[in-house]
This record gives C-alpha cells, sequence and structure tokens, in this order.
C-alpha cells in the first residue's frame, strides 16, 4: 500500500525574503517612546555642555598648563564636537547601543507577540536579521546625531575654524570633517561589543531590561578590569582598552595602530556574540 508524502512546498506566492521588510520594522522601532526619548537626551547634551561653560567659564589646562581635549573644547565648534564624543563615548553612547539591541527582541517576547511574528510565518533566521540591521542602523544613527548637533551648536556659540590640537598645532578646517568621520566611524565599531551582548541577552530572556542592564554591566565590567594595571598586556584583549583609541586621529599625524587592533578586538567580538545570538534563538522554545 502506497502513502502520499507529506507536502514541503511553500504556499503559492510565499516568498521568505519579503516577509518582515527592513522598512517595517524600522518604523514600528521609531516610534516608540524610547527612541524619542533617546534621540532627545543626545541632541540635549550639546546645549548643556554650552551653558555649562557658558556659567563655569572656558576651561584652562589648570594649574600644571596640561593641555586636554577638554581644555579646547571651545576653541571652534569642530573642538566642541570632539569634546561631546569624548565625554559620552565611555558610558553615554553605550546606553542607546544596549537599548536598541537588548529591547528588540525581548520586547517582543515580553508583549507575547513573538510567536505570532513567527507564525506569520516569518523565518527565524529572517526575523532576527531584520532586528539586527534596524537596532544597527539606529545605533549608527544615534552615534552620528551627537557630533552633527555638537558642530551645529559648536558653530552658533563659538563659530567654525580648524581642529586645535591638545599636543599644539592645529588641523586645517577641510581635514577636520574627515578626520571627526573617521572617530565615528571607530566609535561605532568599538560599540559592536555593547551591541552584541545586548543582542544575545534579547535572545536570551523576555526581559527587555535585563538584556540592556546585562550588556550595559558587562561594558562597565569591562571598563574596570582594564583600570587593573596589574592585568598588564591582558588588558588588550578587552575592547575597553581600546575605546579611546580615537584619540589618535586627533593628532598631527594620524595613527591607525590603537584604532586598528582596537576595531580588530570589537569586531571579533561581536561576530561570535551574533552568531551566538541566531544559534541560542534558532534553538529556542518560543512560547510568549
Amino acid at each position: 500500500m502506497s502513502g502520499l508524502a507529506p507536502s514541503t512546498a511553500a504556499a503559492p506566492g510565499y516568498r521568505p525574503r519579503s516577509t518582515l521588510p527592513l522598512r517595517v520594522e524600522a518604523v514600528r522601532q521609531l516610534k516608540r517612546r524610547r527612541t524619542m526619548v533617546m534621540a532627545a537626551v543626545l541632541a540635549a547634551l550639546p546645549l548643556i555642555l554650552v551653558a555649562a561653560f557658558a556659567i563655569g567659564g572656558s576651561p584652562d589646562g589648570g594649574e600644571n598648563d596640561r593641555i586636554t581635549l577638554m581644555d579646547t573644547a571651545t576653541a571652534s565648534s569642530a573642538n566642541f564636537a570632539a569634546t561631546c564624543l569624548f565625554v559620552s563615548a565611555g558610558f553615554l553612547l553605550v546606553i542607546p547601543v544596549a537599548l536598541f539591541h537588548g529591547d528588540t527582541v525581548a520586547s517582543e517576547a515580553g508583549w507575547s507577540s513573538l510567536r505570532y511574528l513567527l507564525a506569520a510565518p516569518v523565518p527565524r533566521a529572517r526575523l532576527l536579521w531584520s532586528k539586527l540591521a534596524v537596532a544597527l542602523g539606529f545605533s549608527a544613527a544615534a552615534i552620528v546625531m551627537l557630533p552633527v548637533v555638537a558642530l551645529a551648536v559648536g558653530t552658533v556659540a563659538y563659530g567654525w575654524g580648524p581642529l586645535k590640537l591638545p599636543t599644539g598645532g592645529s588641523l586645517d578646517a577641510a581635514d577636520t570633517l574627515p578626520r571627526l568621520g573617521l572617530v565615528v566611524l571607530f566609535i561605532c565599531l568599538s560599540q559592536l561589543v555593547t551591541a552584541g551582548l545586548a543582542f544575545w541577552l534579547s535572545t536570551k530572556t523576555d526581559a527587555p531590561l535585563g538584556a540592556v542592564g546585562g550588556a550595559v554591566g558587562l561594558t562597565i565590567v569591562g571598563n574596570v578590569l582594564d583600570a587593573v594595571t596589574a592585568l598588564g598586556d591582558w588588558r588588550e584583549i578587552l575592547p575597553a582598552h581600546w575605546q579611546f583609541a580615537w584619540i589618535d586621529a586627533l593628532q598631527p599625524q594620524l595613527e591607525w595602530g590603537g584604532m586598528v587592533k582596537g576595531a580588530a578586538v570589537s569586531v571579533s567580538y561581536a561576530l561570535v556574540l551574533f552568531a551566538l545570538s541566531f544559534r541560542a534563538f534558532a534553538r529556542k522554545d518560543i512560547v510568549s
């Protein structure tokens, strides 16, 4: 007696690659309140710093006359933008990256809408790729937004001019924007570790706060370990060790060594964490 084999053909017209378009996911995330709040916070930071400098006076080198990036903040709009990146790269920019990646999958599970997306049907890998691409795009936009707003605010407050270097001398206005662009690119790459941590945790939990907080907490732990000088050369495998390597881009002669090493370390960790995310999500029992 012969039987009919079960059909594995997809429904007519069904194309897995057309499910959950990036545009749809991007619009959904853009309308979230946390997206608007983060945009407002990043846009407000340059205004807060301008007000602080106006109240407290222009920064100076202090008693030892050692000039730092903060001391040149009011020299030009380029200096002001570089200072905004300096004060925010270590922690403030970590938050939107962790938020956009840690909240994306866990929030769907928390709302009990994840199983309905998969039943649409949206393939698991497609769903995760869409959410990861949008989270990476929003994170990059947040990082780019800060220096762009700072340049605009700084131009009004301090005028447009060459980038005054803490080590002495200055960069021509024509070289300023490419150097700042390189700084922003390196910061984006260095934040991939936080993105990977948050995204991986987001696939492991139904609590968005746990994924976001866990990623931020582990990033802070990395900063603490980097401060332990007794670790010696072992600190070079920590992404936090290279987070300010972009300072080399604000030198008379561009230095690539630290930025290349830092980018390599960050990208390596991120690739492993993203791979773990897809592996965990592919095997996860979706019940929420």
